[in-house]
C-alpha cells in the first residue's frame, strides 16, 4: 500500500511542478523588443545631448529662455558622453564573460577603463586601482560620494537587456552598481533598470514608476523620495514648480537627506519630475527634467530613455533619430549603434533563458515568452549608518591585471 501511494504521488507532484513552470508569462515579439530597445537608447542620447549646454549651471529652475533649442543633429552629440560609454563598459564585460562574471572581474574591467570620470565613478575606480576590491570600492568608509548619481545614469542598460525581468536588473545593480555606489546609490540604478524593464509592456508612467519602486527596499530614502514624488504629483498635478520647490526643500536643503555630492535622491526626483509632469510627451518630459537644474543632462537622459522605451520607435517623431550616424563608434567602446543593438539583443536572449523563459516561433516570427515574477529587492543598507567594510582587496595577480593608473582629472 505504501508503494502504491508513492507511485500515485509522483505524477501528482510532477503535475504540480509543471503547473508552476507554466505560470503567468508575458509575450513580447522579438521585433518589438528591438524597436523599443532602440528607442530607449535614442532617448538617452537625445536627453543628454539636449541638456548638455545647461549641465551644472543652475541650482534654480532653468529659465525657459535658457532651454537650448532642439536640433535634429543632437542625435550625433552623445558619442563622447560618459552617460553612454560607461554603461557600455558593463555591456562589454557581460558580452565577454557572461552574466555569471565575478564582481571582481567587473571591477578589474572598470579599473582598466581610460576615460575621465567624476564623483562616485572616479572615487570608486580610484579605489579599484589602489587594490580595494568590490564591494569595498564603493563603501562610504573609502569615499564620500557613495550616494551620488553615478550608477543611476548608467543603469539604463540593465533594463534594456531585461524586458519584463526586473530581477535581472536588480542583480546587475549588485554586480556593477557596487563598483562605485552604496545603499541609495545602488537602489537608484536598480529602480531605473526596473522602470526600463517594465516600459517594454506598459505605457502608463505611474505604473512604470510603481514597478521600479517594487524593486528597491521600501525603507530606503530613495524609495521615500519616489513615494514623495507620486504623492506630490497627486496633490499638485498641474504645478510642477511647486513640486520642484518641495524636492529642493527636502532632498537638497535638508542635510538628513542630502548626504552625498550630486545626491542621487535629488537628481532622481528631477528625472521623475519630467516623467510625471511630461504627460507622455517626449519634448515636455525632457525639458522639465532639464529645467530641474543641477545634473540637467543626465536627468533628462534617464527620463527620456524610459519614456522612449515605452513608446517605441514607431511612435517617435523621426526628428529624434532620422539623422543618426550609425557608423560612428561610441568613445572608448567597441560599439557603433548597430553593434550596440546587436549585443543588447544577444544579452537579452541570454537573460531570458536564465529567467526560465524561452523563444517561441509563430508564423516565422520570434516571440519572447517571459515568466512573470515578483522582484526581490536587495538587502537594505543605510548609507548614513553603513555596515562594516567587507575587507575585500585584490590579490597580487588581480592587481597585475589592472594596467591603468590614475591620471590628473580634467574639469568637466
Amino acid at each position: 500500500m505504501m508503494r502504491r501511494t508513492l507511485l500515485v504521488g509522483i505524477p501528482l507532484l510532477m503535475t504540480a511542478w509543471a503547473a508552476a513552470a507554466a505560470g503567468p508569462v508575458r509575450r513580447l515579439p522579438a521585433r518589438e523588443y528591438l524597436e523599443k530597445m532602440k528607442a530607449g537608447w535614442i532617448g538617452q542620447i537625445i536627453g543628454v545631448s539636449w541638456g548638455a549646454p545647461t549641465e551644472g549651471k543652475f541650482k534654480t529652475i532653468v529659465p525657459a529662455e535658457k532651454v537650448p533649442p532642439f536640433d535634429e543633429n543632437l542625435v550625433n552629440n552623445a558619442f563622447n558622453q560618459d552617460d553612454l560609454y560607461v554603461e557600455m563598459t558593463f555591456l562589454r564585460t557581460l558580452e565577454q564573460f557572461g552574466f555569471d562574471v565575478p564582481i571582481r572581474q567587473a571591477g578589474i574591467d572598470f579599473a582598466n577603463s581610460e576615460y575621465n570620470l567624476w564623483v562616485a565613478n572616479a572615487a570608486g575606480r580610484s579605489n579599484l586601482r589602489k587594490g580595494i576590491a568590490p564591494p569595498d570600492s564603493s563603501h562610504p568608509s573609502f569615499h564620500r560620494s557613495s550616494g551620488a548619481i553615478d550608477y543611476q545614469i548608467e543603469a539604463d542598460y540593465s533594463g534594456l537587456i531585461a524586458p519584463g525581468m526586473p530581477d535581472v536588473a536588480i542583480a546587475l545593480g549588485e554586480k556593477f552598481g557596487r563598483l562605485m555606489n552604496y545603499g541609495d546609490g545602488v537602489y537608484a540604478g536598480q529602480f531605473m533598470g526596473c522602470m526600463y524593464a517594465e516600459a517594454f509592456f506598459e505605457r502608463d508612467i505611474i505604473r512604470i514608476i510603481r514597478a521600479g519602486l517594487r524593486c528597491i527596499p521600501p525603507q530606503s530614502m530613495y524609495a521615500e523620495m519616489v513615494r514623495d514624488m507620486l504623492g506630490w504629483h497627486r496633490k499638485y498635478p498641474k504645478d510642477w514648480e511647486k513640486t520642484w520647490t518641495l524636492i529642493v526643500e527636502k532632498y537638497r536643503n535638508n542635510k538628513d537627506y542630502y548626504v552625498s555630492p550630486l545626491d542621487v535622491k535629488q537628481e532622481g526626483a528631477f528625472a521623475l519630475l519630467g516623467l510625471l509632469y511630461g504627460g507622455g510627451d517626449p519634448d515636455r518630459t525632457i525639458i522639465l527634467s532639464m529645467r530641474g537644474g543641477s545634473d540637467s543632462d543626465c536627468n533628462p537622459s534617464s527620463a527620456a530613455g524610459v519614456l522612449f522605451t515605452s513608446l517605441g520607435l514607431k511612435k517617435l517623431p523621426p526628428r529624434f533619430y532620422g539623422k543618426l550616424d550609425e557608423t560612428r563608434v561610441f568613445s572608448y567602446t567597441a560599439y557603433n549603434f548597430p553593434g550596440l543593438l546587436a549585443v543588447c539583443d544577444r544579452l537579452a536572449r541570454q537573460a531570458l533563458v536564465r529567467s526560465g523563459g524561452r523563444v517561441e516561433r509563430k508564423g516565422g516570427e520570434e516571440i519572447f515568452v517571459i515568466p512573470v515574477k515578483a522582484p526581490a529587492p536587495s538587502q537594505f543598507e543605510d548609507i548614513k549608518k553603513p555596515g562594516p567594510p567587507a575587507g575585500s582587496v585584490f590579490t597580487g595577480q588581480e592587481r597585475a591585471r589592472i594596467k591603468v593608473r590614475d591620471k590628473p582629472r580634467q574639469a568637466k
